[in-house]
C-alpha cells in the first residue's frame, strides 16, 4: 500500500512584538496569503490529507487555518506539543503513530528540513529544498502497509513547492 506524507513548514510569521513568546508568534499578512496558496496548490495536485499532525505553536495553527479551506472536508488537526522544536527522530516517532493514507505534518525549521532530507531515498536537487524556507512543502511517498513501518531513507520524492513559486 502507498502512503503519502505532506511536510509543510509554517508560513511567514510576524516579528513585530519582540516580547511575545516564540510559541505564541502569529503569521504576518504574507504568511496568511502563502498558507492559502499552499492549500490551493495541494488541492490542484490532488494531495488531500486525511490526517493532520501539527505543532501547537500559533504559527503552525494559523498555517493550517489558511490551508484547510482549500479542501471540501478538511480533517480536524491533532495538535502535538511533541512537534514544537522536535528533532527528526521525534518527528519520525510521531509519524509512526499516524493513521490514514495521506498525512500532512506541520512543523518548524531546522528540524522539518532535516526530517524531509532524512526520509528520502534521494534528496532532490531543487532550489530551496535543503534550506526549507517558510511554507516549503514536500510530498513524499512510502510503500508501507502502516506508518509504523516508516524509516529514514525509504521515501520517494514526489513534489516540492515554496510559496514564492506560487506568487
Amino acid at each position: 500500500m502507498t502512503r503519502t506524507l505532506i511536510l509543510t513548514r509554517h508560513t511567514k510569521s510576524a516579528w513585530d512584538d519582540p516580547g511575545l513568546d516564540d510559541h505564541d508568534r502569529p503569521l504576518n499578512d504574507r504568511g496568511r496569503r502563502a498558507a492559502a496558496a499552499i492549500g490551493d496548490w495541494l488541492k490542484s495536485r490532488g494531495y488531500v490529507p486525511d490526517t493532520v499532525l501539527s505543532s501547537t505553536a500559533q504559527r503552525t495553527r494559523e498555517t493550517w487555518e489558511g490551508i484547510a479551506p482549500a479542501f471540501a472536508k478538511p480533517p480536524e488537526p491533532t495538535w502535538l506539543a511533541a512537534l514544537y522544536h522536535a528533532d527528526a527522530q521525534a518527528m519520525l516517532e510521531v509519524l509512526r503513530q499516524a493513521e490514514g493514507g495521506t498525512v500532512l505534518m506541520l512543523g518548524h525549521n531546522p528540524s522539518i528540513a532535516d526530517f524531509a532530507t532524512r526520509l528520502l531515498d534521494q534528496a532532490p536537487n531543487l532550489p530551496g529544498f535543503l534550506r526549507y524556507p517558510s511554507g516549503a512543502t514536500t510530498v513524499i511517498r512510502f510503500q508501507n502497509d502502516a506508518w509504523s513501518g516508516t524509516n529514514f531513507g525509504a521515501g520517494q520524492f514526489v513534489d516540492f513547492v515554496k510559496p514564492r513559486d506560487l506568487e
